[in-house]
C-alpha cells in the first residue's frame, strides 16, 4: 500500500498546490488513504519533496529531484505492481490494473516523460494512454513490457 499511496502522494502534488501536511493528508483521505501525520512525513522525506515557491506568495510540495534514479525506480515498482495487461485500439493505448492502482500507474506512465506519449486518463482500474502515432503506440507497448517484466 506504500508504493501506491507514494504514487497518489506524487499525482496529488502534481495537480494541486498542497501547502501542508495536513492539505496532504486531506486530500490522501479523501482518495481513500487513512494516513497520519508521521506517515505523511515519512512518505515526504523518502519521497525527497521539498517545497517551492508559487504566485501570491505560498508555497507548494515538489518532486525534488525528478530525474533522479530512486524517482525511477519507485516509479517501476509502482508500475510492476500494478500492472495486468494492455491492448492497442490504433494509437490509444489500453492500460489494465490492479483495482485501485490506474492513477497511480498512469502517473508513472507520464513521469516517464516519454516523446511517443500525449497523455493518460486513468480510471480506477483503466489507463486510456494516448499516443502519438499507431508506430509509437507499438514502441510504448514494447518500454513497458520491459519494464514490467
Amino acid at each position: 500500500m506504500k508504493i501506491g499511496r507514494q504514487a497518489k502522494i506524487i499525482d496529488l502534488i502534481g495537480r494541486y498546490d498542497i501547502e501542508t501536511q495536513e492539505e496532504l493528508a486531506h486530500y490522501l483521505n479523501e482518495e481513500g488513504f487513512r494516513v497520519t501525520q508521521a506517515t505523511i512525513s515519512r512518505d515526504i522525506r523518502e519521497l525527497k519533496l521539498t517545497k517551492i515557491s508559487v504566485s501570491g506568495g505560498h508555497q507548494k510540495y515538489a518532486v525534488l529531484s525528478p530525474g533522479s534514479r530512486q524517482m525511477s525506480e519507485k516509479y517501476l515498482r509502482v508500475l510492476r505492481d500494478g500492472f495486468i495487461n494492455m491492448d492497442r485500439a490504433g494509437n490509444l493505448l489500453v492500460i489494465n490494473t490492479v483495482s485501485g492502482m490506474a492513477m497511480a500507474v498512469a502517473a508513472a506512465i507520464d513521469a516517464m516523460n516519454w516523446s511517443e506519449v500525449a497523455g493518460c486518463i486513468a480510471g480506477d482500474d483503466t489507463i486510456f494512454c494516448a499516443v502519438h502515432s499507431e508506430d509509437e503506440t507499438v514502441i510504448v507497448m514494447d518500454k513497458l513490457r520491459k519494464m514490467v517484466n
